[in-house]
C-alpha cells in the first residue's frame, strides 16, 4: 500500500464526512407558516446555503445573507446572498455583512423562521463590534491574540465580549421568530457557545473573563476597549434569558465523525485505528515531540496498538509565533514529529486543516516521510532551525510535501494520522 496514497485518502474522508450537500439536507426543519430568513457566517457558509436553496420548497419564501472567507464562495445562489470577508482578522466587508445579518432577522413575528447556518471562522467573518468599539481596535486586539499562542476558548471569550452580534445577541435579535441553527463543529468538545463564539446561543463566559485573557497574554487594550470590558452593561446575554426560549441548535459535524470516517479507511486498507481523542490541544510543538514518542513506542513495543496501526487526532492546537516563519499549526507539530521520530523506518503521517487553510496559507498541511530529515539535510536545511523560526510552510514546500486542497467548503478543526507499517507493508509513492 502506498503510505502517503492511504494518508491523503483518510484525510479525504475526514472532509467528505463534513461536506454540507451530505449534512445539510436531512437536518432542515420544516418551512414556517410565515417566512424564512437564512442567516449565517462560517468557512462552511456559502456551502450550507446552497444545500439549503437546493433542498427547500420552491413556493415557499426563502431569503437571507451568509458570509464566508475569501475564496469560499460558490457562487451566486438566486434566493440568498453570499458575501466574502476577510478571515482570521476581520475586515470592513465583515463588518458590512453582520450588519446586514442583524438587520435582517429584526422585525420577524412568530410565525417566521431563522435558520442560522453557523460554522467555524464564523466569529471573525461575524466583525460587528459593539457600541463604542472602533473595528481598527477590534481588529489589532485579534491580530495580538492569534499571535499569543491563546487558546481559541480565550480569543473567543474577548470576540464574543466586544462584538454586536455574537454571544446570543443575534437570536434576542430575531425574537419572538423560531431560530434553528445548524451547527459544523470546528471546536474541541462541540460546544455551540463557542462555535463561531455562539451567536444564537447564551453565553456563559464574563467580561472578567475576557479580561483577564487579555492579561495572561500581555495584549495591549485600547481604552475604548477597556471601557467596555469594564461596563457591567456589556455583559453577553446568559442561559435562562427568554430570547433563546424558541431556539434550537443542532450540531450536525464534528471533529470525531470525521476522525471515524478516516478510521474506516484505514481499516479497509489493513491498518488498525486508535483515535487518540478529537480534541488535543497544546503548542503544536510539543504535540508532535509527545506524538513521536507514542509512534516509537507502538514501534519497540506494540503499545498502546501493535503494528500495522495508524494514530488518529484531531483538536486544535496552537503556535506562539516568536520566529520569521509563516507559522501554521499542522506543519509545526508535523516539523516537531519529524525531528522526534529522527528517521524511524516505517513511519508516515499528514496533518492538515480540515478547511483547506493552515493558519493563513492556502496550504491544508504537509506528509512527513522516514526520509524527510535526510532529504531536507541533503537540501541543506536544517530542520531544528526551521522548527524555531516558526517556519514549517518554507520547510515542508522545499520538499514538495506540503497538501494543498484549495477550500473545502467545510470545517471540522485539524486531522493528524501517524501511520505505522509492520516490515514492509507500505512504500513512499509519489507526494500528493
Amino acid at each position: 500500500m502506498d503510505a502517503r496514497a492511504l494518508l491523503r485518502k483518510m484525510f479525504d474522508a475526514a472532509v467528505a464526512a463534513a461536506s454540507p450537500d451530505g449534512i445539510v439536507p436531512a437536518n432542515l426543519p420544516p418551512p414556517p407558516r410565515g417566512r424564512t430568513v437564512v442567516v449565517g457566517a462560517g468557512k462552511a457558509a456559502a456551502a450550507m446555503a446552497r444545500a439549503v436553496e437546493a433542498h427547500w420548497p420552491a413556493d415557499r419564501p426563502l431569503s437571507g445573507v451568509v458570509v464566508t472567507r475569501y475564496g469560499h464562495g460558490v457562487g451566486p445562489l438566486r434566493r440568498i446572498d453570499v458575501v466574502e470577508a476577510r478571515h482570521p482578522v476581520p475586515d470592513a466587508a465583515g463588518h458590512a455583512a453582520a450588519r446586514r445579518i442583524l438587520d435582517s432577522v429584526r422585525g420577524l413575528g412568530a410565525d417566521d423562521l431563522v435558520l442560522a447556518l453557523i460554522s467555524g471562522g464564523g466569529s471573525a467573518l461575524l466583525s460587528l463590534p459593539a457600541p463604542g468599539v472602533a473595528l481598527e481596535d477590534k481588529q489589532a486586539i485579534n491580530r495580538a491574540l492569534l499571535r499569543s499562542g491563546a487558546p481559541i476558548h480565550a480569543i473567543n471569550t474577548v470576540r464574543k465580549h466586544l462584538s454586536a452580534i455574537k454571544a446570543g445577541r443575534l437570536a434576542a435579535a430575531a425574537a419572538p421568530a423560531e431560530v434553528v441553527a445548524l451547527i459544523v463543529s470546528d471546536v474541541p468538545g462541540d460546544d455551540p457557545s463557542v462555535i463561531a463564539s455562539g451567536p444564537t446561543v447564551p453565553d456563559a463566559s464574563t467580561l472578567a473573563e475576557a479580561r483577564a485573557a487579555l492579561a495572561a497574554h500581555a495584549v495591549e487594550v485600547p481604552p475604548a476597549i477597556r471601557a467596555r470590558l469594564d461596563d457591567p452593561d456589556a455583559e453577553t446575554p446568559k442561559p435562562g434569558h427568554p430570547a433563546f426560549a424558541r431556539v434550537t441548535s443542532r450540531v450536525i459535524a464534528t471533529p470525531q465523525a470525521s476522525l471515524e470516517a478516516a478510521a474506516a479507511v484505514a481499516r479497509e486498507a489493513g491498518f488498525d485505528p486508535l483515535i487518540l481523542g478529537d480534541a488535543l490541544e497544546g503548542e503544536a510543538a510539543e504535540v508532535g515531540r509527545l506524538m513521536s514518542g507514542i509512534a516509537k513506542q507502538v514501534v519497540r513495543h506494540g503499545q498502546p496498538i501493535p503494528a500495522p496501526c495508524v494514530l488518529i487526532s484531531g483538536g486544535e492546537t496552537t503556535v506562539t509565533v516568536r520566529g520569521n516563519g509563516r507559522g501554521g499549526r499542522n506543519v509545526e507539530f508535523l516539523l516537531a514529529l519529524a525531528i522526534g521520530l529522527d528517521g524511524l523506518p516505517g513511519v508516515w503521517a499528514l496533518a492538515g486543516d480540515t478547511d483547506g487553510i493552515d493558519g493563513a496559507e492556502e496550504i491544508a498541511g504537509a506528509i512527513v516521510a522516514p526520509d524527510t530529515l535526510a532529504r531536507a539535510a541533503a537540501l541543506g536545511i536544517d530542520a531544528g532551525a526551521r522548527l524555531a523560526d516558526n517556519d514549517g510552510h518554507g520547510f515542508f514546500g522545499a520538499l514538495g510535501d506540503s497538501v494543498v486542497t484549495g477550500p473545502t467548503l467545510t470545517n471540522v478543526n485539524d486531522f493528524r494520522a501517524i501511520l505505522i507499517a509492520r516490515g514492509h507493508e507500505t512504500h513512499e509513492g509519489a507526494a500528493p
